[in-house]
């Protein structure tokens, strides 16, 4: 008797590994409106370097305790509101502005179950790269359909030839990644900004958190009692910042406006206990906050496969 008859065949090679990950996507309801979270990819970023107004040791120390390494492996995340009689995209991502890594949420948009064309309006939070880049595919906008709406003070700042001329070579990328992004839609009428707080449409309105950028806006959801309020980059590293919102970033354009925003809105989370969610918090960056101490605690929503 051979050892093949005994077993009846030849041991199979071991399966290669299929390596990627799932469509970036997750989908919850604030009340009656439904909003879909959309991952751009994620980016390592050298934040203990990055991070400013910090202790010594404090960012090293902070992420072996959530046993994190650098460069950080961070998220860059849009979100996607669909209130039943309009959809809207809150930030678009980066598209190829912001390394090999990212310019994912379009494919994962469509992933989701809907289309580009389908976009009704997009409300940038502010005019980084990271945020802005997704609103062109190459040459041609991205949402051919859409309306894109920003603060005044934000267009202002980013989409001027003289603000661009004035700035260190160090931040003359950020000018040409905004109106790369944006002038398209300018020219075509599709861009309009706005002044001030306000509803846009019913059930989501913009609130001015200046600092990290000089108009820098987050944007509030809210439906039957429920409330989510989309952050943008109010934060940007949750195991430094949630401890100690006095953490800033050289990414910010005023570190002195940006702490006291933060703290503001840690704060009236913690107090409301509403849903809150981040551009860059792990995918999908949904949670709700708890004090504790003088800082506080991030706690992720609850996974429901319920539709």
């Amino acid at each position: 008797m051979t050892l093949l008859t005994l077993f009846g065949s030849v041991a199979q090679a071991a399966a290669p590994q299929v390596k990627g990950q799932a469509p970036g996507w997750y989908r919850m309801m604030i009340g009656d409106i439904e909003v879909t979270a959309l991952s751009d990819g994620t980016v390592g970023l050298p934040v203990d370097k990055l991070l400013t107004n910090t202790q010594p040791g404090e960012v090293e120390h902070a992420l072996q305790d959530n046993h994190l390494t650098v460069p950080l492996e961070t998220s860059v995340n849009g979100y996607l509101i669909n209130t039943g009689s309009k959809l809207v995209l809150v930030d678009t991502g980066a598209a190829g502005l912001f390394g090999p890594t990212l310019g994912n949420l379009l494919a994962n948009l469509k992933a989701s179950g809907y289309q580009p064309d389908q976009v009704d309006e997009i409300y940038v939070t502010h005019m980084h790269a990271d945020h802005v880049g997704g609103l062109m595919a190459g040459d041609q906008p991205a949402f051919p359909k859409a309306v894109v709406r920003a603060a005044q003070t934000e267009a202002g700042h980013w989409l001027s030839e003289a603000n661009m001329n004035a700035a260190p070579e160090s931040a003359k990328g950020f000018f040409k990644g905004a109106m790369a992004s944006l002038n398209p839609y300018v020219k075509t009428g599709q861009f309009k900004p706005f002044e001030g707080d306000g509803e846009l449409v019913p059930g989501v309105r913009a609130v001015a958190a200046q600092g990290h950028t000089p108009g820098h806006t987050i944007y509030v959801v809210e439906s039957k009692g429920d409330k989510l309020v989309l952050w943008g980059d109010l934060m940007h590293v949750a195991a430094v910042q949630f401890a100690d919102p006095a953490v800033t970033i050289q990414f910010d354009t005023d570190p002195k406006a940006a702490a006291p925003q933060r703290m503001k809105a840690y704060e009236d989370a913690a107090k409301g206990g509403y849903y809150v969610a981040g551009a860059h918090l792990s995918f999908p960056g949904i949670g709700r906050l708890r004090a504790s101490g003088k800082g506080y605690v991030f706690m992720p929503a609850n996974y429901t496969s319920n539709k």
